[in-house]
């Protein structure tokens, strides 16, 4: 069987099959990467940071239109269509939907992401007037409603803690924060890595898992408090690694 660029066995590490170090990471300029949820703050912010910086991206809404006129305001490149034809030309496909339209547009999906590399960076959050609270799905979390509604995809989960403000401000250079990547394939979070690393001033860093997923997307839910207080755009930046 041929590898596909994004399958697990396209990047073996060495000749014995054992990689040489953590941030041996794959080559990823020439896969194209679809954004569900492109016209929304953060994927438009993500879809913008990973063209700017030379990958090929496509940006899918329950609209084509919306998404190609999105795209035309972006620039570099950026195709916009409809969601499902978004994820059937894509080999790497970033979930970036509303949490409430989450499990029904994957459900939706599921045919058209089969045998895609799925990247989830939705964040289950509720809102009083205490402020932002984290929500806990009965699959655990987002990533792993994933992980059950696709069973033919490979889901990873990524990209939460990215301030939608700044990936959308086109006079920041670097957006100074770490991308923690979960994932249940070394192959498959290596390449999480590798796409997070392609944004200037942004680090991807395995994390664990998809059943550490839940502690990851609530941490967001303390990062609003701390923008709230401080006026800030708070990221995440993990010490000694």
């Amino acid at each position: 069987m041929t590898a596909t660029p994004t399958s697990p066995d396209a990047f073996p590490a060495d000749g014995r099959g054992a990689r040489s170090g953590p941030w041996d990471l794959p080559d990823v300029s020439g896969l194209v990467v679809g954004v569900l949820g492109g016209t929304g703050d953060q994927g438009r912010g993500l879809a913008y940071r990973l063209a700017r910086a030379g990958q090929k991206v496509i940006i899918g809404s329950r609209a084509a239109e919306r998404a190609r006129r999105i795209a035309d305001e972006l620039g570099f490149g950026i195709e916009g269509a409809e969601n499902a034809e978004c994820a059937r030309r894509s080999d790497v496909v970033i979930v970036a939907v509303p949490w409430d339209a989450h499990g029904t547009t994957l459900e939706s999906l599921r045919e058209d992401l089969a045998g895609k590399l799925v990247v989830d960076c939705v964040n289950p959050l509720g809102f009083d007037k205490r402020g932002a609270y984290a929500l806990k799905p009965e699959e655990g979390s987002a990533a792993e409603q994933a992980a059950a509604l696709l069973p033919d995809s490979r889901v990873t989960a990524a990209f939460h803690h990215l301030s939608a403000v700044l990936l959308q401000d086109e006079t920041v250079e670097e957006i100074d924060t770490d991308v923690m990547v979960l994932g249940e394939s070394r192959g498959d979070t290596d390449v999480v890595q590798a796409l997070a690393a392609r944004i200037p001033g942004t680090r991807g860093l395995f994390a664990g898992r998809l059943r550490n997923a839940h502690q990851v997307e609530s941490l967001v839910a303390n990062l609003i408090s701390v923008n709230r207080r401080y006026k800030a755009h708070a990221g995440l930046r993990v010490t000694d690694a």
